[in-house]
């Protein structure tokens, strides 16, 4: 990288916060590095279900990124089914793990997330020290995340009491919010702490969370690549893209 470039790096990073209201921060790949997590539980997942169905191709890396990364969980199980051409019952909420539906694999999925989780979480140094900044400077900060788990994950990280606002799968589900690429997760966060949506910056490392917020009418979208690629956030949407949140950091 040039000088030059470097500048203009810096430069771009910057514009891309200043004048903001609030930071949303996705959790899991943006916070946490629990998307790695994530993605190791649906690996587990899908490649024991699908040993059960020979003549259907296997779990591959690409899968996680092109199907289930940054959805609400049973619609990651779903889009993932329908890469294959399965459709299963749904099954009810609180459906057994055991259970071969769209519920009970979405339940059998966590069952994993969690047993992983249980032994703690380190957060990203460069996101802990650009929240720090964010609040310094009086910014209010809320986590919007896909994942029912994510009170359980900051609690681990010990970051729970940076952020009194939480819009998780949970409460998504309770308000009636589609989940991302929709942006109405993020549109009810920004409610929540009393500013317009143009004031707060969408932080996010997976396609369909970069969508959601280039879908509303946010200041800027912030894209971290952990896996998904540059060029694909920018696609998506994304007002700048990152590898690491202290590049924002003056």
């Amino acid at each position: 990288m040039t000088e030059k470039t470097r500048t203009d790096h810096a430069a771009a990073a910057l514009s891309a916060w200043t004048g903001a209201g609030a930071i949303l921060f996705d959790l899991d790949g943006v916070l946490t590095p629990t998307a790695t997590v994530h993605e190791q539980a649906w690996q587990e997942l899908f490649e024991d279900y699908l040993a059960e169905q020979p003549e259907v191709p296997g779990y591959t890396e690409s899968d996680y990124f092109d199907h289930i990364d940054g959805k609400p969980r049973f619609d990651g199980v779903r889009d993932f089914l329908a890469s294959r051409g399965i459709v299963l019952p749904e099954g009810p909420t609180d459906d057994d793990a055991a259970n071969t539906t769209v519920q009970g694999l979405g339940n059998r999925k966590n069952r994993i997330f969690n047993d992983i989780v249980s032994a703690g979480v380190e957060p990203f140094d460069g996101s802990v020290r650009f929240l720090e900044a964010a609040l310094e400077r009086g910014l209010k900060v809320a986590v919007v995340s896909s994942s029912r788990n994510a009170p359980a994950v900051l609690a681990a990280a010990g970051l729970t009491v940076h952020f009194p606002v939480v819009v998780d799968g949970v409460v998504a589900a309770r308000e009636g919010l589609p989940g991302k690429p929709s942006p109405a997760t993020y549109q009810y966060a920004a409610r929540l702490l009393d500013l317009p949506s143009e004031e707060c910056v969408v932080v996010e490392d997976a396609v369909s969370g970069v969508q959601a917020g280039k879908a509303g009418s946010f200041h800027s979208v912030i894209g971290v690549d952990r896996g998904a690629g540059r060029q694909t956030l920018l696609e998506a949407g994304a007002t700048l893209v990152v590898r690491d949140l202290s590049e924002l950091l003056p």
